[in-house]
């Protein structure tokens, strides 16, 4: 355990810029040798790669490192979705002087071209009028085989999303493998994981000042090769923290020493002055050894073959993830060792301000002409307040990518933006999108005292309560909410990010002000299932906390005379979900009158903790071993389309399947033709499950009556549950 806060960061825009800063600021970074002729530039010093089309928007990736890259004073260059089937797209902007930064774009390419079915995508948003098939699969790998082939002796970087969630062996969903680390099947010379601000520009600098990629060890946030353990590290086995074996699991699975259980006040004044220095020197020897601990991660050639080991290594990688205490893992691949240095440090609100503040036109670029950028016309009017997240949730990868620390702008960088948006946009109508970020209210919530936010190791602020040293002080966003909405030319601020009611609810004031200003008739929320089983698996609130915020949601839209509703998102097929949860969470979604257009599958991303359960087959919230009890997962084809199907059971294509499963469950009481059943026994005309246009049906049901619907164990143990 550290008893100080997280070690601290040169200041991201404090050093020397690059001799290049005399060309000044492009208006839009170049695509072509032209644009560069037009800007005085004879070469790049750094060219990026994407998957995706270029928008000079912070909310691209690339172009946001791009644009930093600028400030410090370097001539960058994009190739946007290049022609991957040969090197001459990677060839167009010439030799880069320094690196290549290669990504796959701000989604995972293979999330961007698969759905969680396995099926092609038949459009991608971050492409052109959504044109489909502009990226390969696992684009990193493929783009940076690409640039080494253009120009042998570039350093190659890879980033983004793609590469965060493939820095170790992982699971790989589409082709049902543990693949390596990402760094070697692109055979880059450097990864950079997370938000990648103050890697790439300390990278650059010292590249631009003479150091050989080799060299750049040591950097946070990044993983590379190392031929041996580096002198003053001991190396510590992984199995040594968290033995796959004996089912013990503790309060706080992840914990390897008491984190979370200290109180603000409890940092040692009360001691005995005549132990405290021998104390406070243990705590010190403590955390220079831990500093200087590498642990070693099972060798890919072990968890390849063994889902008990990969799971092992999932859950000691989760646990390295806080900047304050976290150590590097080191996992062999054959004769090669990838070492994982700790997290970067997050960005304070000052550094956050620089990068959003930067001069970008937030536009397509020219090359495109009038084409549409479906990810454009999504987020071109929205503001990005806050990163992060501290929810845990297992299916997601925001915090895998992004870290738990919320890093926050302030709130006159912000105004800023808005006035820009309001003053620049051609299409700009008076309405702000949203006003958000990986969760729309998390913005400027932190741990109460910074000693205790550097030791903790949960891997949830929220789950199973809301730990009793979370602020979730809502007054900031409250008073940003109300000076946005009256600036001049404002009309109408939306908040379109997802909402972790159960904080909401923590802030009576917060509810209000959001339904009564920022609701435009609906609200998305995202409780992912209704039982208990599945929920404990996601690390989600239980629907009691939904129930007191529809509650209030409710209340104050009658306050304010206005007609809103809530639209709740569910998840099918998540690990622990057995037919019966699937069969409460439809009985719960008919009584309750919802009817979802769109249902989401459980997809395995790489290195999510649902996707290891999913791997082993075990609950790796606790600790597991081969003996470990299994946990249902729902893997087979027909066991999905069954889960999504509960989720559509209004829709006539899905009857059929349902009244199979209902007829197997011993629940055949539900199909019939009256307002307490699922289902109906007729199928209408032209609705059968076959290829070709499907008759859309318009069933009358709006409720389901309890008292006719059969009191068995499955509608029992919804009831239970909540």
């Amino acid at each position: 355990m550290t008893d100080t806060p997280l070690p601290p960061a040169p200041y991201l825009f404090g050093h020397r810029k690059y001799w290049a800063q005399r060309f000044g600021t492009a208006p839009e970074l170049p695509m072509t040798r032209l644009e560069m002729d037009a800007l005085g530039w004879d070469s790049c010093d750094i060219i990026l790669v994407t998957g995706d089309a270029y928008i000079d928007h912070p909310s691209f990736g690339m172009a946001l490192i791009g644009r930093l890259l600028e400030a410090q004073g370097f001539r960058v260059g994009i190739l946007s979705q290049p022609d991957w089937t040969s090197a001459a797209d990677f060839k167009k902007l010439g030799r880069p002087n320094l690196f290549f930064g290669v990504t796959g774009g701000n989604m995972d390419s293979m999330v961007n071209r698969y759905t969680s079915d396995k099926k092609i995508r038949s459009n991608d948003a971050y492409t052109p009028d959504g044109a489909a098939g502009k990226r390969p699969d696992r684009a990193v790998n493929v783009y940076s085989h690409r640039c080494r082939e253009a120009f042998k002796d570039v350093p190659v970087i890879i980033g983004g999303i793609e590469a965060s969630l493939r820095r170790i062996a992982h699971y790989d969903y589409w082709s049902d493998t543990v693949r390596k680390s990402v760094l070697l099947d692109s055979k880059a010379d450097l990864l950079v994981y997370g938000n990648a601000e103050r890697q790439i520009v300390e990278i650059a600098h010292r590249l631009a000042n003479g150091e050989h990629i080799s060299e750049l060890k040591g950097i946070r946030g990044t993983a590379h090769f190392v031929k041996q353990i580096p002198e003053g590290f001991a190396a510590k086995d992984s199995t040594d923290i968290d033995k796959p074996g004996a089912l013990m699991p503790p309060a706080n699975p992840y914990q390897e020493e008491p984190a979370c259980d200290l109180k603000p006040a409890d940092t040692g004044n009360s001691l005995l002055e005549a132990g405290e220095k021998a104390i406070r020197f243990d705590k010190l020897l403590l955390r220079n050894q831990r500093a200087k601990t590498v642990l070693r991660l099972p060798a890919y050639e072990a968890v390849k073959d063994d889902p008990i080991l990969y799971a092992h290594a999932s859950r000691v990688m989760h646990a390295e993830t806080n900047p304050g205490n976290a150590r590097p893992l080191i996992q062999q691949h054959g004769n090669r060792q990838v070492w994982l240095n700790p997290p970067p440090i997050p960005l304070t609100t000052k550094e956050m301000d620089g990068v959003f503040d930067l001069p970008y036109s937030r536009l397509p670029h020219k090359a495109y002409g009038g084409a549409n950028v479906p990810a454009f016309e999504m987020i071109q009017h929205s503001v990005n307040i806050m990163r992060g997240c501290f929810g845990g949730c297992t299916f997601c990868s925001i915090t895998e990518h992004e870290g738990r620390i919320i890093q926050s702008r302030s709130e006159d960088s912000i105004i800023k933006e808005i006035e820009a948006i309001r003053d620049t946009s051609p299409k700009f109508t008076g309405h702000i999108s949203d006003l958000g970020g990986p969760t729309a209210n998390m913005y400027r919530l932190a741990c109460k005292d910074e000693k205790i936010e550097a030791a903790c190791r949960k891997p949830s602020c929220v789950y199973p309560g809301i730990c009793p040293n979370l602020n979730t002080d809502h007054t900031p966003l409250i008073k940003l909410y109300r000076r946005a909405r009256a600036l001049p030319g404002i009309k109408k601020i939306f908040i379109a990010s997802g909402l972790r009611y159960d904080l909401a609810v923590e802030s009576p004031e917060y509810v209000k002000e959001l339904v009564t200003h920022h609701v435009g008739g609906y609200l998305k929320i995202a409780p992912e299932h209704t039982e208990q089983g599945p929920l404990s698996r996601m690390m989600k609130p239980g629907m009691g906390t939904y129930d007191r915020f529809k509650e209030m949601f409710d209340k104050y839209s009658k306050e304010a005379g206005k007609e809103q509703y809530l639209i709740p998102y569910f998840i099918a097929a998540h690990p622990g979900t057995t037919d019966e949860d699937m069969l409460n969470l439809a009985i719960w979604l008919k009584r309750n009158g919802f009817r979802a257009d769109q249902v989401q599958a459980f997809l395995p991303s790489p290195m999510a903790t649902a996707t290891a359960m999913y791997h082993s087959g075990k609950d790796t919230l606790h600790k597991v071993s081969h003996k470990a009890p299994d946990i249902y997962i729902p893997k087979s084809v027909k066991q999905r389309r069954l889960h999504k199907a509960f989720l559509r059971y209004h829709d006539p294509k899905n009857w059929p399947l349902l009244r199979d499963a209902l007829k197997e469950m011993g629940r055949a009481d539900l199909i019939g033709n009256g307002k307490h059943h699922l289902i109906p026994s007729f199928q209408p005309k032209g609705t059968m499950p076959v290829a070709g246009k499907t008759q859309v049906f318009k069933t009358k049901y709006t409720g389901l009556d309890t008292q006719k619907a059969g009191k068995g164990k499955a509608y029992a143990g919804r009831s239970k549950a909540r």
